[in-house]
């Protein structure tokens, strides 16, 4: 296969032409779901370096991780939109395109001459996708905005820690992703209407709107209360016990739900009388007297080693769980099983969590593209003007 061919594999969305302009992360996770799920995607990059991420790390056979994770299955062409040339290229693009997704800072597109309005004048059926830090709309709408940015302001990252700790960003950048995850979901929905409507739409996602809309416990208690909840480590805010315990080597996760799963527990554990003390009972007791009951817990399972009580506990119906470092989460069986450690261009990464019958999830798939990888191709492909079909 040529530097200038892609190999797609059939998809839900196959024949579907994506014009992909976002860059580093939240745009870029989007768009690959649109490419692991059959979609062509064009991504234009900026002269020079192209994608900012091309240049982090860390980097594997001289590839940025950062990029390639988040990259694969993509074409690349470098374009100026400052130039004439340049501009007509990708107008015939958009001519036609069924996708445009962009993560700018709001007025970017417009101060083009590449905004909705502009855009669907000459492609009515273009599903245009903006996804920034705070969206189109709003006092903060041309605010930049990173990851780290979108967590301290959104509250996740004022409600994740421990009581006595300081506030914690979360261990991924959870913003971008959900930021990701929503604009696909919004391009999903837009060219299902479409197919009613005959036209195109304006998808606006912002990651702060993402955020706030999986702060979920965080925000049941402001509802609840009209306050902030205060930092709790890694225990249920509303059920108890559901918390990291220790056993004599190591920490591991138990999870109980309802009071007969509490009951279970005891009794696997060799602590029946736990279930019918009055702190106990029920779970409202128990959340009032979480500390206490977990000091009880502790007093047991500090006896036997992890693995131990692992078997044990997981006999008994109870969800159990050991407490995985990346590494141990990656190997796992189960991981292999469902496909989601694959290779893509050489790089090991993480699958598509998509499985939708009928479609191959292959465990190989093209790799990210090198900047300007199918650049010339891709010019002769749209070097002239194709009328949009009109329904």
């Amino acid at each position: 296969m040529s530097s200038t061919q892609v190999e797609r594999v059939a998809g839900p969305f196959s024949g579907l032409l994506v014009i992909d302009m976002t860059h580093v992360l939240n745009g870029p996770f989007g768009t690959t779901i649109l490419s692991d799920l059959g979609a062509r995607v064009i991504k234009i990059e900026q002269p020079g370096h192209g994608d900012d991420t091309r240049t982090y790390g860390p980097f594997v056979k001289d590839q940025s991780l950062y990029f390639s994770f988040v990259n694969r299955g993509k074409e690349s062409v470098v374009l100026d939109l400052k130039a004439e040339g340049d501009r007509e290229i990708f107008l015939n693009m958009v001519r036609q395109a069924d996708v445009l997704a962009e993560n700018f800072r709001p007025g970017t597109m417009k101060h083009l001459g590449f905004s909705y309005e502009e855009l669907s004048a000459i492609n009515p059926r273009l599903i245009y996708a903006s996804s920034s830090g705070f969206g189109q709309t709003g006092p903060l709408a041309t605010f930049p905005a990173y990851d780290t940015i979108i967590q301290a302001m959104s509250g996740i990252m004022d409600e994740t820690g421990f009581a006595d700790g300081p506030p914690t960003r979360v261990g991924t950048s959870l913003s971008d992703l959900c930021g990701g995850v929503f604009m696909f979901s919004g391009i999903a929905s837009a060219l299902y209407a479409r197919e009613k409507s005959g036209k195109g739409a304006h998808v606006d996602v912002a990651m702060f709107d993402a955020t706030l809309a999986f702060l979920e416990h965080g925000f049941m208690a402001y509802v609840a209360t009209g306050h902030a909840p205060t930092r709790i480590g890694n225990r249920h805010p509303y059920m108890a016990p559901f918390d990291v315990f220790e056993a004599s080597d190591k920490h591991f996760v138990i999870c109980c739900g309802n009071d007969h799963l509490f009951g279970r527990l005891c009794s696997a554990i060799g602590r029946p009388e736990l279930a019918s003390d009055a702190r106990f009972i029920a779970n409202q007791d128990r959340m009032e007297h979480q500390a206490v009951l977990k000091e009880e817990l502790q007093v047991t399972l500090k006896k036997q080693a992890a693995q131990y009580w692992l078997k044990v506990i997981h006999e008994a119906g109870v969800p159990v769980a050991p407490l995985l470092n990346v590494a141990e989460a990656a190997e796992l069986p189960q991981t292999a099983a469902r496909n989601m450690l694959i290779e893509a261009g050489g790089v090991r990464m993480p699958g598509n969590p998509v499985k939708i019958s009928g479609y191959e999830d292959p465990k190989t798939r093209v790799g990210a593209p090198t900047l300007d990888q199918h650049g010339k191709a891709v010019r002769a492909e749209f070097a002239s003007r194709i009328p949009v079909a009109q329904n």
